[in-house]
């Protein structure tokens, strides 16, 4: 199949080149760039040095029509403009929020600007995803704290282990989940030996996204409370979800609860009781490393994820969604182990 990236420069788009480019059945043949356009990709990307002197293209849609799926790796807000002129026979993901919220008063609040609509919502692991994903064509990338909190929260909600309507969450990201463009509370000399929360109290835009697809999968209202911190490193995302158990329970039967609801997939690992997560330990992948415990003082289920925000959060999953859309294995060009 013949495959496109729109918005190439960024480091999603960077880490989409990067891992399509050993993928045995995509052919990357159309790489653009908006501002970065006519530059090679290896000046913006240094480690794409086998790309040689090849340069990003403009963005066109006659360019985007050329291939047979395309990867939309846009700021938010610049995907929906563009997806509609896009031929129906083109398939998309959509790395970008646009089409991730299924209610128009969320998008406006958290997001502004006109609301584009929803499309099939790309978390492989969530209960009839994978039926969905691989029977359409355009497909909404999950955000990358959405995705480690909803696998964090599935299993517990879908058993019913918790109050839904309570669920607390710290997490912690890495610059890059910030997109490229310059800022001064990004730079090294802000960024190095800091810790800092942002988005305080409650308004950060995954909100809604995580709500409603836990609302989906509860079949009543999720709430959540969430609190991000910007972590001095580049890449990865470690979240931990606590909620109230509604009966007390043991951290040996949460683990097995959460160890058979990931059976079957390739990418969430539950780790041996004991053993923790680390965001080093997803570098480079699209996976998912989880950890939980039972807190018998409040009577609270911990649970704690790792991921690459790059990876599992943005690129490895849009590969993944692609997959399925494309009729392959899910895991097909995506078993890179991690780099610690």
């Amino acid at each position: 199949m013949d495959i496109g990236i729109v918005g190439a420069s960024g480091y999603a788009g960077g880490e989409l080149i990067r891992l399509l480019s050993d993928h045995p059945n995509f052919n990357l043949v159309y790489i653009s760039a908006g501002t970065n356009a006519g530059e090679e990709i290896s000046s913006i990307h240094p480690h794409l040095l086998d790309f040689g002197t090849r340069k990003f293209e403009e963005t066109s849609v006659a360019g985007i029509d050329k291939c047979d799926l395309v990867f939309l790796a846009l700021p938010h807000g610049q995907s929906a403009e563009l997806i509609a002129k896009i031929s129906p026979k083109v398939k998309v993901v959509d790395l970008g929020a646009d089409f991730r919220l299924a209610s128009k008063s969320s998008w406006e609040k958290y997001y502004g600007g006109t609301y584009a609509g929803q499309l099939a919502y790309g978390l492989p692991e969530l209960s009839g995803n994978t039926e969905l994903i691989s029977s359409s064509s355009r497909i909404a990338n999950p955000g990358c704290y959405a995705t480690a909190i909803i696998l964090g929260s599935a299993p517990a909600i879908a058993a019913k282990l918790i109050d839904a309507s309570d669920l607390v969450v710290v997490a912690a990201s890495g610059t890059t989940g910030a997109g490229r463009s310059a800022k001064i509370n990004l730079i090294a000399s802000e960024v190095m030996n800091n810790l800092v929360s942002y988005k305080f109290g409650g308004a950060h835009q995954h909100t809604p996204e995580i709500e409603e697809n836990l609302s989906k999968l509860s079949g009543t209202d999720v709430k959540i409370s969430f609190t991000p911190i910007l972590a001095p490193m580049p890449r990865g995302i470690l979240a931990t979800v606590t909620a109230k158990l509604t009966s007390s329970n043991t951290t040996e039967v949460v683990h097995g609860i959460y160890e058979k609801f990931f059976a079957k997939s390739s990418f969430v690992k539950v780790l041996p009781i004991g053993s923790m997560p680390q965001t080093a330990a997803t570098l480079g992948t699209n996976k998912a490393l989880i950890q939980v415990a039972v807190d018998s003082h409040t009577n609270r289920l911990v649970v704690s994820i790792a991921i690459d925000n790059l990876g599992k959060g943005a690129a490895g999953q849009a590969i993944q969604n692609a997959n399925l859309m494309s009729g392959f294995a899910q895991d097909l060009g995506l078993n890179q182990t991690g780099v610690k």
